[in-house]
């Protein structure tokens, strides 16, 4: 199964959903986490952006081989494969829409669920993605520029559903969101100077905190990649 994440303005936490949804996973089943944006390493500690990554398959095009996949993956926690992006390379075309499909079907299609982290889904490719991923979910703050962006973006005709961060001070709430995009909010995560910390320290694999593993379960549960006991949503 694949999962994946997008927002329509940056610095909206995507990656940070990303990867708390990917840790959480992989605690339960295992998982591999597809950055296609770049703020992955960073997040799970790494020390640097590995050179090869996600961006040199999708630039083999829509034949690319799935093997090539694992070899370019890394262990980023127990249980967790994370597929770098890679640095860009000077002049390379932009990765085509039918590569992103293809790199989709690779990944739904295989017994590892995934989790892609879209940024903001500014290409083809990252689009194709998310259009034929299983799930498909916008992470937004409670922010009246990022949701007038989001109504027009083209991936919200695929999208799922929500995933709201709640700020202090902020005047749309849940209801709001989910009217105005018409979608379903499937999990609210708040904004605190804790998690701010974890990540800016990159110790979330080993201490994810609560604020984040309770909604990301919450949303792994809703789009059934996840289950509690007797099929309950964790």
């Amino acid at each position: 199964m694949l999962l994946a994440l997008w927002s329509p303005k940056g610095g909206s936490g995507t990656s940070i959903v990303a990867a708390a949804c990917a840790v959480v996973l992989a605690r339960h089943c295992g998982a591999r986490l597809v950055d296609l944006d770049g703020d992955q390493p960073a997040i799970f500690g790494l020390a640097a952006e590995p050179d090869i990554g996600i961006l040199d398959w999708l630039a083999l095009g829509p034949e690319a081989p799935t093997d090539a996949l694992n070899r370019v993956a890394l262990h980023a926690a127990p249980g967790l494969a994370l597929i770098p992006r890679g640095v860009e390379r000077t002049l390379a075309p932009v990765a085509s829409a039918e590569a992103g499909a293809a790199l989709a079907v690779a990944l739904r299609d295989d017994g590892l669920s995934a989790i892609a982290d879209l940024g903001t889904a500014r290409t083809p490719a990252t689009r194709a993605v998310g259009e034929v991923a299983d799930a498909s979910i916008i992470v937004v703050r409670g922010c009246y520029l990022a949701l007038r962006r989001a109504v027009h973006a083209p991936l919200l005709e695929h999208t799922t559903g929500v995933v709201l961060l709640e700020e202090p001070g902020r005047s749309l709430g849940a209801g709001e969101i989910a009217e105005v995009l018409g979608r379903p909010v499937l999990a609210t995560m708040p904004v605190r100077e804790s998690i701010a910390r974890a990540v800016d320290a990159g110790v979330i694999t080993s201490r994810l905190p609560e604020p984040l593993a309770r909604p990301a379960a919450r949303l792994l549960g809703r789009i059934q990649m996840l289950a509690g006991p007797r099929g309950a949503v964790a």
